[in-house]
């Protein structure tokens, strides 16, 4: 078990700041690469290869439902287990992935969620204390730029997914 200070002391290693969907980041990679972004966006802008982040999530702080115009791929590093909750359009539900350390009881230490996919992600945890806490990365292609991050809002995500409201009261926490 780790010791009830490694949360405090992985923040201040890497330097993590409050990210605006929830939870603790820093950017640690930004490619010098550039590149056009396609029609599967829609806006043609220039961006950047690929970014890389560390991310730290507390059951109190967890990424709340949003969606980005790039593939975004999560890695597992230490702490409990994490699950990335993905909106489904076609259905109106939801999908869950687990990642985390256990890759022979089906959690994925990387997992892929695709361009413009509601999505969010919370620490598997069944108590909240001060060792609670999931230490992953996240790595976008085309790179992530703030202005093609949308956060999403209750009321309308509600509306658009009801089979999954349960998920989306978790993770709206705090949003209109």
């Amino acid at each position: 078990m780790m010791n009830s200070t490694t949360k405090e002391k992985i923040i201040e290693k890497y330097e993590l700041i409050p990210h605006p969907e929830g939870g603790y980041y820093k950017e640690s990679f930004r490619s010098d690469v550039k590149v056009q972004v396609g029609s599967s966006s829609g806006d043609g802008k220039i961006r950047t290869a690929s970014t890389a982040i560390y991310f730290l999530m507390t059951p109190e702080s967890v990424s709340r439902l949003h969606k980005i115009k790039s593939d975004e791929v999560w890695h597992f590093y230490l702490g409990t287990s994490i699950t990335v909750v993905e909106l489904d359009e076609k259905t109106g539900g939801y999908k869950t992935t687990i990642v985390g350390p256990n890759v022979l009881d089906g959690e994925f230490v990387q997992y892929t969620v695709k361009a413009g996919t509601w999505f969010g992600s919370f620490p598997n945890t069944l108590s909240v204390n001060e060792d609670s806490f999931s230490f992953v990365g996240c790595t976008v292609s085309p790179g992530f730029e703030f202005e093609d991050f949308e956060l999403g809002s209750r009321g309308r995500l509600a509306e658009q997914f009801p089979e999954a409201i349960e998920m989306i009261d978790k993770l709206t926490v705090g949003l209109p």
